[in-house]
């Protein structure tokens, strides 16, 4: 291995790190899906190296594609740019409708109290919410009676399951986000006519992006399961969708 390239591999580790450390997008949106929609730490971990790998993938493509067609390095960072951009707003979309969501759902689901008026005279009231099962005590029953929730509690703002169409939005929005950080180390090794420098750096790159991102995935995602929001627990979607919007807007406006 060359000077050039290990002093190539080191800034690829290192700013692969950094780049992801400092860009909440990157763990943050996976903590919040995941808390709300109780995925498992497996699940979660899982989702979040699948929109890694598609996040870095797509900027490798790009990448090679300039290379082969010989194009500059500033015009592969404008793209570079308009991805970002795309990203940016899908982001705040989701985040935005899925607190709408949230908020609409919170509403709904504030808690409230029944009077019940038994055959002896006697009168019990219980208080509940109509997205979680709660039980009717009524003299002379043989069982409780378990009430189903009125809404589907795993139902999203687009009607279908989060379990299914969540890590989906969140991998579309990652495969337009943009590596910009990586085409320098991809056009470097080719000037130099190094395809194995190209393969080598690249990789460390995105081992090293995809290394934090899990890292801090994991050890929120861990921290999380500590909070214990108790009565409002039914603003977690909106909190979720919050947290998401903030990482957007924050993008947005460059910090």
């Amino acid at each position: 291995m060359s000077d050039e390239i290990a002093k190539l591999s080191l800034a690829a580790v290192s700013i692969g790190f950094l780049h992801t450390l400092l860009g909440p997008d990157h763990y943050v949106p996976f903590v919040a899906m995941a808390r709300i929609g109780q995925w498992s730490l497996k699940r979660t971990l899982m989702i979040t190296l699948i929109c890694g790998a598609g996040h870095v993938a797509s900027s490798i493509i790009l990448g090679i594609a300039g290379i082969a067609l010989g194009v500059a390095v500033f015009k592969l960072e404008n793209v570079e740019s308009a991805r970002g951009d795309i990203a940016c707003w899908m982001l705040i979309a989701f985040g935005l409708v899925y607190f709408v969501w949230g908020v609409r759902r919170a509403i709904r689901n504030q808690p409230h109290t029944h009077l019940h008026v038994h055959e002896n005279g006697s009168v019990h009231a219980h208080e509940h919410t109509h997205e979680s099962e709660h039980l009717h005590a009524h003299s002379g029953a043989k069982a409780d009676t378990r009430v189903a929730p009125s809404g589907n509690s795993a139902e999203s703002p687009a009607g279908a399951s989060k379990r299914t169409l969540t890590p989906w939005v969140l991998f579309t929005i990652f495969l337009f986000g943009p590596c910009e950080p990586l085409i320098p180390f991809l056009m470097y090794p080719a000037a130099k006519g190094s395809t194995w420098g190209l393969i080598w750096v690249t990789a460390l790159f995105a081992a090293a992006t995809m290394a934090t991102m899990t890292a801090m995935v994991a050890s929120m995602y861990l921290g999380a399961s500590f909070l214990k929001m108790g009565r409002f627990e039914r603003f977690g979607h909106a909190t979720a969708g919050f947290l998401v919007l903030a990482c957007g807007a924050a993008i947005k406006a460059g910090l």
